[in-house]
């Protein structure tokens, strides 16, 4: 164990990429402890990527693309400009409103950072907005892409732990809208005390129409998604495929030939990042097995089981496990890392794998907004010309929602099972 957690540790902190720490860290076990299993190391690398539920991940990856070459970041921005724009710090609370819809459409929160923040981050700060208010609205706000369906993480983290992805879908419904909720009643807040601008919005029935047609069709994309996979209509597969075609079709109607034109990048980007992350599954898949020939997840189960801790206890000190670890470790690896580890103590004493993976997606949300890892601090942060320093002061006051939401759902288990174990009831 020594040598597995202290050579991770070392290779992390040399700055070496996760997926090769990871790889590096089971090899030096091996030509320490079991120099005679050497000869199967590739075979394992291939078994931990050879699953067909993972053919659907760079489908989902791609949707989000080719629906952010499509135009459908204007439409959204015009619809939650028409609904909140008048109230005070109206973009701030566009940001919001935004995110929550586009979260839910791309199921990544670097696109929802990267499409959402070119576009209103200049024009917050053109209204009077602080730099880092503005960035920090646009990098919290993102977080709800991993937690409100679908979500790329969410699917990630089926896999690894074996559970439904529609459950996971709908385990991430009430926790991201409380999330969402929070952080407009946040902006508002301090929109009030330092007295951000409103926007000159008014409100027609005849335009609410109007708006409501003209986004229809990029607003269906969730629910055509989620429905989809929980009602048995199609396999997650073969509803990400579905979904990339209906990206095609709409990008088309809403921005012609402009949209079709960018699909082959927008497949060469699919195509590197799930490069990526299938090179991150299959070395922690090696470093899982390696955790699994010493026993560790037994072990620490046992050890948990003989604390004598209760199921809310230990759900709020992995919580801020997930916490720390997410500073640290972007969202793909460290879902690969501390499920097979965690997740079995948390299942000995009766929490379920929703539930669990609900507080570790939400938990690792606020880690991709913290220093020195954070992803989309990061991307924010070549798009404001900030530092990642000063946008997380100005993230804070609105990531404290996510916190809340956090802690809150270790402490009520039901705001992440109830709709997915209702929805799931056995007949």
């Amino acid at each position: 164990m020594l040598i597995l957690l202290g050579s991770l540790l070392l290779l992390i902190l040399l700055g070496i990429p996760i997926a090769y720490s990871l790889g590096l860290s089971a090899l030096t076990y091996f030509i320490v402890e079991q120099p005679m299993l050497l000869g199967i190391l590739p075979q394992r690398l291939f078994a931990g990527i050879d699953n067909y539920a993972l053919i659907s991940l760079p489908l989902f990856i791609l949707m989000g693309l080719v629906m952010n070459a499509g135009g459908i970041t204007a439409r959204l921005l015009d619809l939650s400009m028409f609904f909140v724009g008048r109230l005070k710090g109206g973009l701030g609370l566009v940001n919001v409103v935004a995110s929550m819809v586009f979260g839910g459409i791309s199921g990544s929160s670097a696109s929802d950072t990267a499409s959402i923040g070119s576009v209103l981050i200049p024009e917050m700060k053109r209204r009077g907005y602080p730099a880092s208010v503005a960035a920090g609205v646009t990098v919290a706000s993102s977080t709800m892409g991993m937690v409100i369906p679908p979500s790329v993480p969410m699917v990630i983290y089926a896999i690894v732990a074996q559970e439904s992805v529609g459950q996971m879908f709908l385990g991430g419904l009430i926790p991201g809208l409380l999330i969402g909720l929070l952080q407009l009643l946040i902006v508002w807040r301090i929109a009030t005390l330092r007295n951000y601008p409103t926007e000159s919005v008014p409100f027609t029935w005849l335009e609410a129409v109007r708006q409501g047609k003209h986004s229809a069709p990029v607003l269906i994309m969730p629910l055509l998604i989620v429905c989809s996979v929980v009602f048995g209509i199609a396999t997650p597969t073969e509803t990400a495929g579905i979904a990339v075609a209906y990206g095609i079709l709409i990008s088309f109607f809403i921005v012609g030939l402009a949209g079709i034109r960018q699909l082959p990048q927008a497949m060469k980007s699919a195509i590197i990042t799930s490069a990526k992350i299938m090179m991150i599954i299959a070395f922690s898949q090696l470093y899982i097995w390696v955790l699994a020939l010493e026993r560790i997840p037994d072990a620490l189960a046992a050890f948990v089981m003989s604390m004598d801790l209760g199921p809310t206890a230990l759900m709020l000190a992995i919580a801020m496990v997930i916490l720390i670890a997410g500073t640290f470790i972007d969202v793909s690896p460290a879902i690969l890392l501390l499920t097979p580890v965690l997740l079995p103590a948390a299942k000995s004493v009766g929490i379920s794998g929703v539930h669990f993976g609900v507080v570790l997606i939400c938990g690792l949300a606020v880690g991709a907004c913290t220093p020195p890892v954070g992803n989309c601090l990061n991307v924010c942060a070549a798009i404001a010309r900030l530092g990642i320093g000063r946008i997380f002061i100005g993230a804070a006051p609105f990531l404290l929602a996510n916190v809340m939401i956090l802690f809150l759902i270790c402490l009520i288990p039901q705001l992440a099972e109830w709709i997915p174990f209702n929805v799931y009831r056995p007949s």
